[in-house]
């Protein structure tokens, strides 16, 4: 059944959009907040989720100490809005950024860059020379995800030694992204990176752990400083299924209409992989619908979602609007220009996704 709001939307609007939930974001914020402080531990959010300067400066105002970037870009977009404190957890390479990195620190923009390799740490040197102040430098460590950092304890401070040795560089300290069935691993990992530090006389400043699924894991690695939390803001059905979330906890929704009924058991939505998007997280399915939580959007094509309503006993109807908790909001976030918010039934305006789209 089309709520009100849901109603008011789609004659006004139109769907598919995205539409956040304020009340829900702010709480959310507040709530992750107040976890960190109990647990003496720094907030960075990660705003590839939002990617909205907007909402940024809503968790930096919460008490958040600075931002995570992924790339460049979304550093260059969060710092023209005047935030200036800002920790890119990707390898940069090539002159190009180098010269854009410069740009940013020689600003005032306060960057601390990750790395895992050599050539990643020349190329930040050579940032550090155009802007005549060291770039700050973290070291990325690897404790079981498999995507990126340093393998061993031994790199990771063989790497410290050379970010230390440049005058262009300061070793800022140590980035963890452990799988949640990793820390353990990842306490062994960095207890013997800060003994190897120890002998080079060095210390980090920064121990950075990371991942909204780790939520609940937060704390569990001694001497770390912050943690970098991105999907929090909004949740999503992956978050619920991680058990951190649960769907009252979810702030942002696709309202999609029902656009065919066909067939007894099947329906077209207006959202297809062109707004859901193809990531399923490893769910069945590629979102839950509030309405009618036991129908599947079972597959996409560009601007059609296919309903599979075999295990739904209530159907909708053509026009009908629904509310869609996707599987992964980080993605679904990224194909939009802006979001809708709203605060209960009342409509506030749009949240523009101003780093949509920077790649690099």
């Amino acid at each position: 059944m089309t709520t009100p709001l849901a109603h008011r939307i789609a004659e006004e609007i139109g769907t598919p959009v995205a539409v956040v939930d304020l009340d829900v974001a702010e709480r959310n914020i507040a709530r992750l907040q107040s976890k960190l402080d109990g647990l003496g531990l720094g907030n960075r959010p990660h705003v590839k989720t939002h990617k909205s300067p907007e909402l940024a400066k809503l968790q930096i105002a919460a008490g958040a100490r600075g931002i995570t970037v992924q790339k460049l870009g979304e550093a260059e977009v969060m710092a023209a809005a005047g935030i200036d404190d800002i920790l890119i957890t990707y390898n940069l390479l090539g002159a190009e950024k180098m010269s854009r990195l410069a740009a940013l620190v020689s600003r005032g923009v306060r960057m601390t860059c990750a790395a895992d390799n050599a050539l990643v740490v020349q190329n930040l040197a050579r940032a550090g020379a155009m802007a005549g102040q060291p770039i700050r430098v973290v070291i990325e460590c690897d404790t079981g995800r498999q995507r990126a950092g340093v393998a061993t304890p031994g790199e990771a401070i063989a790497l410290a030694r050379e970010i230390a040795a440049s005058k262009h560089l300061h070793f800022a300290g140590l980035l963890h992204y452990p799988p949640e069935t990793g820390w353990e691993q990842a306490r062994q990992f960095h207890a013997e990176v800060l003994t190897g530090l120890n002998d080079l006389g060095l210390s980090p400043e920064i121990v950075s752990t990371g991942g909204s699924p780790n939520l609940a894991h937060v704390g569990g690695l001694p001497g770390a400083t912050e943690h970098r939390a991105g999907t929090y803001i909004f949740n999503d059905r992956m978050q619920v299924a991680a058990g951190v979330a649960g769907y009252e906890d979810c702030a942002l929704h696709v309202y999609s209409t029902v656009v065919s009924r066909a067939g007894e058991t099947r329906g077209i939505l207006d959202a297809g992989s062109k707004t859901l998007t193809t990531d399923s997280g490893g769910l069945d399915g590629h979102g839950h619908i509030l309405e009618y939580p036991e129908a599947r959007i079972a597959k996409f094509a560009e601007e059609h979602g296919f309903l599979d309503l075999t295990r739904s006993n209530a159907r909708p109807s053509v026009g009908e609007v629904v509310r869609i908790i996707p599987n992964h909001v980080c993605v679904v976030v990224n194909m939009m220009d802006r979001l809708l918010a709203v605060r209960g039934e009342e409509i506030i305006g749009f949240i523009d996704v101003a780093a949509r789209g920077r790649l690099t």
